[in-house]
């Protein structure tokens, strides 16, 4: 099972990512995990989109495709995987193909959540992550994480004029995606403004056609 999660940053993929890994036991693969880890171990992947990831723009195509095209030779993705934020532009999408395709494999299905921008805005802007065990919550918490009791911080990509940006070049640039995996025919619609229970029906039941 290949699966590819389109929508808007915010508009809920991380968590149904979630439910899919716990359901089907295949890797999560995240580049925005990947490059944040990277950007903590100070690497030169890291440091180099560091600066695209802070003013909320895209990583050039090239570096994503070389860091994911080796996370995708790794064994654990036999079975399947979830891409989270990849690929995000037309020629990501076709590099991914061709790579799969060396292996004889194939995206079964693509997962677009979709979600309206103003309420992606007021999402992500109420956005915390716990200093000490990374759970996320809202800022209707406090300052304290009520499960261990870390600090929690708001994201340096989570203020609205950083969102904003960031929700204008999806527009832009993913959005055509869309178009892209519909007339491979995988396209499966899946409206991501309502609650996480049914969202992830409707994610469950397109999985498994």
């Amino acid at each position: 099972m290949n699966i590819v999660l389109l929508g808007a940053p915010g508009a809920g993929k991380g968590t149904q990512a979630k439910f899919l890994v716990d359901t089907y036991h295949i890797p999560h693969i995240s580049t925005g995990d990947i490059f944040r880890a990277a950007l903590a171990e100070g690497t030169p992947l890291g440091l180099e989109a560091k600066k695209y990831m802070e003013a909320g723009e895209l990583v050039p195509d090239q570096l994503v495709i070389d860091l994911m095209n080796e996370r995708l030779a790794k064994a654990d993705v036999a079975p399947g995987f979830i891409l989270d934020g990849f690929p995000r532009t037309a020629a990501q999408a076709v590099a991914l193909d061709e790579v799969l395709a060396q292996s004889d494999r194939a995206i079964d299905v693509a997962l677009s959540i979709e979600v309206d921008p103003e309420v992606i805005v007021k999402r992500l802007s109420a956005r915390r992550t716990c200093a000490g065990c990374g759970r996320i919550t809202t800022a209707e918490e406090g300052e304290s994480c009520q499960a261990c009791g870390g600090k929690l911080e708001q994201r340096v990509d989570d203020n609205e004029a950083t969102i904003r940006n960031r929700l204008s070049v999806y527009a832009q640039q993913t959005e055509p995606l869309i178009d892209y995996y519909q007339g491979k025919g995988v396209l499966v619609s899946i409206d991501g403004d309502r609650s996480v229970e049914d969202v992830w029906a409707d994610v469950k039941a397109a999985s498994e056609k």
